[in-house]
C-alpha cells in the first residue's frame, strides 16, 4: 500500500507514522502535493470535520524581554521598530479581548514578554482573567508568559486559565542556535508543568529558521510525546531588526507538507494554523484549512496579520464554519481525559499519551489517494535562501498598547 494511503488509516488508528514516512512527506514533490493535502484532509476531517476553530492574540507587555531568542522582534539587542509597553490594565486587556471574541474567537491567547512571570505577574493575569471571564464567561483563556516557577501553573489554573502555551520551536539538537538564555529542557519542563496542574498544553514549533527535515521531524515527535492539547504550526516572521531577519526559507508548497506532516504525527490534536501563514502561505491559505483546524484571528503579537472580516470570509469560501462555543474541540477520548484532570495527556515519561484509539465509526478512509513519494524516500536539507516578501511584514500599530481598534 502507498505511503499516503498508509499515514491515512495510521491517523484514524491514532498509530504514529514512522520517522521515515514523516520524512518522506517533506520530501515530495510540486505534482504530489495535491495529493498530501487530500490525504492529511481525511485525517483532520476525520477528528474536526469542517470547524475552524478561531483564537485571539492579546499582547499584555511587549518588548523589553532579556532573552535573545533569535526569531522574536521582542528579543534583548532587538532594533526592529516595535510597539513596547509595560503591562496593559485588566480593563484594557479585556476590552482588546473583548474585540476577539465579537469576531468570532473562541479563546484568548494572554501573552506577556520575558524570561517568565514573577509572583506578581501571576497576580496581574488573574486579575486580567477575571476581568475578561466576567464580560465572557464561555471564552477560553490560554496564558502565555514564559517559563513557569513552582506553583505558578496552579495559581493560572485556579484564577481560571484553561490552557498554558509554550511552545518548543525547533529541534533539541539545534535549540542552542538559535537561544541561548534558555535550554529546551526549560521548556519541556514548563509544558509538563502546565500539564500536571490540570491546564490543556498548547505547544509548537516555528519552521523557516534554517532547520533540515530531520530537525522538523525531531521537533514534531518531540511534541507528540509531550502530547499537548494544541500544537500551533508558526512560520517565521523575518522581522528586520532580529538577527534571522533575512532567512526566507519557505515557499507556500513547503508550508504545506510541513502542515501536513504535522497532521500525520498529530492526528487528533487541535493543530493551528499561526503566525507567518499570510506571508508565507499567500493565496494557498485556504489549502491550509484542510490540514489545520484552527487559526489566530486578526493580529499578531508584533506584527499585522490578514485582516479578520478576510479571515472569516476565508473560512467560508473554502467551505468551512467557525466553531462556536456550545462545540467541544477535542475529540471525545481527549476531552474526556482533560475533564477527568489529565491534563492534556502529558507528565513525566510522556503521561497517558496517545493509546491507540480509532477514529469515529463514520470517519473510515475513502477511496485510495493516489502518490508516488515512498517511505524511506532521499530527504534534501531545504535550499538556500529563497525570495524575500518582506514588504508583507508590516508592524502592529493598532489595538493593544495603542489608541486604535484592532484587527479582528
Amino acid at each position: 500500500m502507498d505511503l499516503l494511503n498508509t499515514l491515512v488509516e495510521k491517523g484514524l488508528r491514532r498509530e504514529t507514522p514512522t520517522r521515515e514516512e514523516a520524512l518522506a512527506v517533506l520530501a515530495t514533490s510540486d505534482d504530489e502535493l495535491l495529493d498530501v493535502v487530500a490525504a492529511a484532509g481525511k485525517v483532520r476531517r476525520a477528528w474536526f470535520g469542517r470547524r475552524v476553530k478561531l483564537n485571539y492574540l492579546v499582547n499584555l507587555k511587549s518588548g523589553l524581554c532579556p532573552e535573545d531568542c533569535s526569531y522574536c522582534s521582542q528579543r534583548l539587542g532587538s532594533t526592529s521598530g516595535i510597539l513596547k509597553y509595560t503591562w496593559l490594565k485588566p480593563e484594557q486587556a479585556a476590552a482588546a479581548a473583548g474585540a476577539g471574541v465579537a469576531g468570532g474567537a473562541k479563546r484568548v491567547c494572554l501573552v506577556a514578554s520575558g524570561r517568565g512571570p514573577t509572583d506578581r505577574d501571576v497576580e496581574r493575569v488573574s486579575q486580567t482573567i477575571a476581568a475578561i471571564k466576567e464580560e465572557h464567561q464561555d471564552v477560553e483563556i490560554c496564558a502565555c508568559l514564559g517559563l513557569l516557577s513552582d506553583g505558578q501553573a496552579e495559581r493560572l489554573k485556579d484564577a481560571g486559565a484553561n490552557a498554558y502555551n509554550h511552545n518548543l520551536n525547533t529541534s533539541e539538537a539545534t535549540y542552542g542556535d538559535i537561544t541561548t538564555t534558555h535550554t529546551y529542557a526549560d521548556r519541556v519542563s514548563t509544558v509538563r508543568q502546565a500539564q500536571a496542574a490540570g491546564m490543556s498544553a498548547c505547544s509548537g514549533l516555528i519552521a523557516g529558521m534554517g532547520e533540515s527535515d530531520e530537525d522538523l521531524v525531531d521537533v514534531v515527535f518531540s511534541l507528540r510525546e509531550l502530547d499537548p492539547d494544541s500544537v500551533p504550526v508558526n512560520f517565521l516572521i523575518p522581522i528586520e531588526g532580529t538577527p534571522l531577519a533575512g532567512d526566507w526559507n519557505l515557499t507556500p508548497q513547503r508550508c504545506l507538507r510541513i502542515l501536513a506532516m504535522v497532521r500525520f504525527v498529530c492526528p487528533d490534536v487541535e493543530v493551528r494554523l499561526a503566525g507567518g501563514r499570510e506571508i508565507h502561505l499567500r493565496t494557498l491559505q485556504p489549502l491550509a484549512l484542510n490540514l489545520a483546524n484552527s487559526i489566530f484571528l486578526g493580529d499578531y503579537l508584533t506584527t499585522e496579520g490578514q485582516a479578520g472580516k478576510d479571515d472569516l470570509a476565508m473560512i467560508a469560501d473554502a467551505g468551512f464554519e467557525v466553531e462556536g462555543t456550545d462545540t467541544t474541540t477535542l475529540p471525545a477520548h481527549r476531552a474526556d481525559a482533560a475533564a477527568a484532570g489529565c491534563g492534556g495527556h502529558g507528565g513525566e515519561g510522556g503521561g497517558c499519551g496517545p493509546c491507540g484509539d480509532a477514529a469515529p465509526a463514520d470517519a473510515v478512509p475513502g477511496e485510495a489517494v493516489p502518490a508516488r513519494a515512498a517511505a524511506g524516500a532521499t530527504v534534501a536539507a531545504p535550499a538556500g535562501t529563497r525570495e524575500s516578501h518582506a514588504d508583507l511584514v508590516a508592524v502592529r500599530r493598532r489595538g493593544a498598547g495603542t489608541d486604535l481598534p484592532p484587527n479582528a
